[in-house]
Parts: structure tokens; C-alpha cells; sequence
């Protein structure tokens, strides 16, 4: 596969690249100021945050989930319209008018990410691919990984979540799973997803872990953030904040 580097995010200085991101997390379905993400930039790393008191970013339709995450892109109908990226509710509505924008969209290729993962049994980190949704049918998700700290063995093994998910895409088909790999997510490595017309293949750290034998048709937005789901049981005995550190993302397109 001959691969040209056009988004190479290693977040040097101190602070973030607005021109490549956007931090707030689907913001249409409650607002910029509530969805907004906690993070700082700074040595080579991003570390995105979820604090102590951190309200829910959308608790009519999400429940007491708190989330702090990164997009490349965002795009809404009116308000009271169900026309928006990543409608996780039948009920949602959009509530805030977003301006479309598309500050960094790939059609194959290759996407990496190295980071740093959560053994917190109420957290999950993760990178994934969703289309623009411009269309309600280009809504397709490629999960590069997901995992979460309910899933890890310290400092042994974690089940580590990639595929496809078909959301509203009537071309694609469930095709997900969540892989053992003897691995500490702890420490830093590399994930990675291969997309061609044919199919897409995943990669831990160079060695490949598993293909899927379908492609969405169009050009897909980057989601990157960390979860936490405050009423699942267990003690994560880490209290706050809850830190997900990321050092680079990159993305290649075919050539």
C-alpha cells in the first residue's frame, strides 16, 4: 500500500490546533458550552481530562455520562430537526444550530494513533471514523480502538474493541469485536486501521490483529475522547482527573 502522510498531529507547543480540531463532542444534540472538552497540550502530548464535578455533557438524552473529546469535523440541521452526526437516541433533537465544517475528512488510507490507555472500570478511551453525515446514509463508523478499563488485565492483557459499526448505512453490516491482546494499554503503543475500497485492516504496534471485507463509500470525519460512565459499579481508585494521554495521530491517504 503506497501511503502519502496529509494529517500529522504529533501536538508540539502548548496549545491545541484549532485549524485540525474541534473540542467539543457532537455538540448539536446540547450545546458547545456544555459538550466542551477538558484537556491540555504540552510536551509532546495531548491529555484529555475528565474532572472532578464534571457535569454530564448531555443529560436529557445520555444519562450521566461525562465525556471530554476531539472531532475534525461538525455538521447539524435547524434546531428541533433530527439531522446531525452521531444521533445516539431516537428522542434526540438538535438543540444547537452547529455551522457545517469539515477541517479534516479521509476517503481510504491509513489512520494511527499512539496512547495511553485506562484500567478505570468506569472509563473508556477511543478513536474512531464517522462519516460527515451530510447525508443521513454516510453514517457509518470505523472503530480504530476502543477500550475500555472494565476490559483490562493490568500490566497483562486487555480486549481491545475495532471494526465496523453501520449506524444508518445500509451498505455496511455489523462487523465488530473486542480482541485479546497481550499487551499493558497502560503504556504507550500503536493502533492502527488500513482502509481501502475493499475492506479495512487493524494493526497493533505493527502486527496485524484482524480484516473486515467492507468499505464505507465516503469520506469520514476523526472522533477521539475518553468516557466515563459514573454509575457502573466497581472503584476505579484513581479518582480525578481521569486522564487519557495521547502523543501522535496520523493520517495517510492512498496514492
Amino acid at each position: 500500500m503506497a501511503l502519502e502522510v496529509v494529517f500529522d498531529e504529533r501536538f508540539e507547543g502548548d496549545a491545541l490546533d484549532t485549524s485540525r480540531w474541534l473540542p467539543y463532542y457532537l455538540p448539536q444534540w446540547s450545546s458547545r458550552e456544555r459538550a466542551a472538552a477538558r484537556y491540555t497540550v504540552g510536551g509532546g502530548e495531548l491529555r484529555l481530562r475528565i474532572d472532578a464535578g464534571q457535569q454530564p455533557w448531555c443529560p436529557e438524552w445520555d444519562g450521566e455520562l461525562r465525556v471530554s473529546s476531539l472531532q475534525t469535523g461538525v455538521f447539524s440541521g435547524p434546531v428541533g430537526s433530527d439531522r446531525g452526526q452521531q444521533r445516539f437516541n431516537p428522542e434526540a433533537v438538535v438543540r444547537e444550530v452547529q455551522e457545517p465544517r469539515a477541517l479534516y475528512l479521509q476517503h481510504h488510507g491509513r489512520i494511527e494513533i499512539r496512547f495511553k490507555a485506562l484500567a478505570d472500570p468506569r472509563a473508556m478511551v477511543a478513536l474512531w471514523m464517522v462519516g460527515f453525515e451530510d447525508e443521513p446514509e454516510k453514517s457509518g463508523e470505523i472503530c480504530v480502538a476502543e477500550i475500555f478499563g472494565r476490559d483490562v488485565v493490568e500490566g497483562e492483557s486487555a480486549a481491545v474493541g475495532m471494526g465496523i459499526h453501520p449506524v444508518g448505512d445500509p451498505g455496511l453490516h455489523e462487523e465488530f469485536g473486542r480482541e485479546p491482546l497481550e499487551i499493558d494499554v497502560r503504556e504507550f503503543h500503536v493502533y492502527a486501521a488500513e482502509w481501502t475500497p475493499d475492506g479495512v485492516a487493524f494493526f497493533v504496534d505493527g502486527e496485524h490483529v484482524k480484516s473486515v471485507s467492507q468499505s464505507p463509500a465516503y469520506p469520514m470525519q476523526l472522533m477521539l475522547g475518553v468516557y466515563e460512565f459514573p454509575d457502573w459499579p466497581g472503584d476505579d481508585g484513581a479518582g480525578h482527573p481521569k486522564e487519557f494521554v495521547v502523543d501522535s495521530v496520523r493520517g495517510s491517504r492512498l496514492t
